[in-house]
């Protein structure tokens, strides 16, 4: 698995854009209670997963 893109770790919550296995998906990594809570999107074709993230840093991802 590789990190191709990645928001600020120092919120509270913060993103990676990832690729594996020709596919990507986003990870986000959530600090709550000090534990670290992680949830992945479905992966998807790159094409998905590059609009999916444009969205997310644009504020307008749901």
């Amino acid at each position: 698995m590789r990190v191709r893109d990645h928001t600020c770790d120092c919120q509270a919550v913060f993103y990676e854009l990832c690729q594996a296995g020709g596919l990507r998906f986003i990870r986000r990594t959530s600090r709550k209670g000090g534990r670290m809570v992680v949830d992945e999107s479905p992966w998807v074709i790159a094409a998905e997963a590059e609009a999916l993230w444009r969205r997310l840093l644009e504020g307008r991802a749901q």
